[in-house]
């Protein structure tokens, strides 16, 4: 299966060990951190770990700018029995937020997931707060279904959160 997604802008592909510095760049920033489920990373030896734990299966992406192949964010687009949904989740450096790269990452592994997975039904969730990855999702196509809410991976921290749906024919 091709794990290379080109966009406009961006390249999608998997994310390896030689992304770790920029990967830092937002998995180590507490303001992009602050409603995300995953610990504040503390150095680059914690984001190599990640990147080496990483199984192809959950299809995680990293986003690279195609004209300087900087790594300016990451998403992935995985199915949860659970939800019997694929979900979508993505991530950006904050100098690159509001430049419409997370609505053109989502909508491209929306499409990679459709076409490579036979994905039809979709789901994603943002933090209440968090407005502007509401619009991502809205702009994607998805419908808000319910609230719910989600936690920290440590339980820290529990979000009130906006669910989504969409179903491709």
């Amino acid at each position: 299966m091709d794990r290379l997604i080109e966009t406009g802008r961006l390249l999608l592909r998997p994310l390896t060990v030689d992304d770790a510095v920029d990967v830092f760049e937002w998995v180590g920033d507490p303001v992009v951190n602050r409603y995300m489920p995953y610990p504040l990373y503390q150095d680059i030896e914690e984001v190599k770990n990640w990147i080496r734990s990483i199984h192809e299966e959950s299809n995680i992406f990293a986003f690279c700018l195609k004209d300087m192949g900087k790594v300016i964010g990451s998403g992935s687009i995985s199915y949860k029995s659970e939800i019997n949904a694929y979900e979508l989740g993505y991530n950006l450096n904050k100098a690159f937020w509001k430049k419409g790269y997370a609505t053109e990452a989502a909508k491209a592994l929306i499409q990679w997931a459709y076409d490579n997975l036979n994905a039809r039904e979709f789901a994603a969730k943002h933090a209440n707060a968090n407005t502007a990855s509401g619009c991502v999702i809205r702009k994607c196509g998805f419908a808000f279904a319910h609230y719910g809410q989600y936690s920290k991976y440590d339980g820290s921290e529990t979000f009130d959160a906006s669910c989504y749906r969409m179903h491709l024919e």
